[in-house]
């Protein structure tokens, strides 16, 4: 696959950063691969105002000029990010998602509870905790509503996905990604040993990428 020109963008998680330890890995995987692997920063400087529409359109634009072929790989909102993507834009060719929140309102929500959930909306902002600034910032309820509309997407577009999630995921439980494998048969699951940061099974989430896209040094 190394003789044809093809492109891969790395989507990090919600609250969290290029910087983050899978990035940072398999950006030093794919370099010294000598395949390059653009990782866009999707909190623009303005995590307050970060919304999943914000987000595709930041990812789109970065897509190289057709017909170069495109990877996304996705980690947890990102997942869920590049699969929206991946639907309407035909240059995606493959899917790899790390432990994505396919179904992340429905995870998310109820952990925060109805009265945070009132308070977010009548305030229109939420104190959230950011992985990456290492400090809690301010999140607009915009996020929520602009989330919503995606919700129920149809995520039928038969491109080839490999979904690589931990089995002991305390965010997004495994169900979710057994489920949308089950029901989708160009889904490849592979179950891991790991929690929501996968950050103990990097090595073998390489070579997964490495073999099912088909790459060579």
């Amino acid at each position: 696959m190394r003789n044809q020109p093809q492109a891969f963008i790395y989507l990090h998680g919600f609250a969290s950063s290029p910087q983050s330890a899978k990035a940072e890995y398999l950006r030093s995987r794919f370099t010294s691969w000598q395949i390059p692997l653009v990782l866009p920063d999707l909190n623009q400087g303005d995590f307050s105002h970060l919304t999943i529409s914000r987000q595709l359109r930041q990812v789109e634009a970065e897509f190289p000029p057709p017909p170069t072929p495109v990877t996304l790989i996705g980690s947890s909102l990102g997942g869920w990010t590049a699969t929206i993507l991946a639907q309407k834009q035909l240059q995606c060719q493959r899917l790899v998602l790390l432990a994505p929140a396919l179904q992340f309102l429905t995870h998310w929500l109820p952990r925060l509870g109805e009265p945070t959930l009132n308070q977010w909306q009548s305030e229109g902002y939420l104190s959230v905790y950011h992985y990456g600034e290492k400090r809690s910032l301010p999140l607009s309820y915009d996020f929520i509503q602009d989330a919503q509309t995606y919700q129920n997407e149809s995520l039928n577009r038969p491109i080839p996905t490999l979904i690589l999630h931990g089995s002991q995921d305390e965010i997004i439980p495994i169900e979710s990604s057994r489920n949308f494998a089950f029901e989708r048969p160009w889904v490849k699951l592979i179950e891991l040993d790991s929690d929501h940061s996968l950050d103990n099974v990097l090595p073998e989430i390489w070579q997964a990428i490495v073999a099912f896209c088909q790459l060579s040094n």
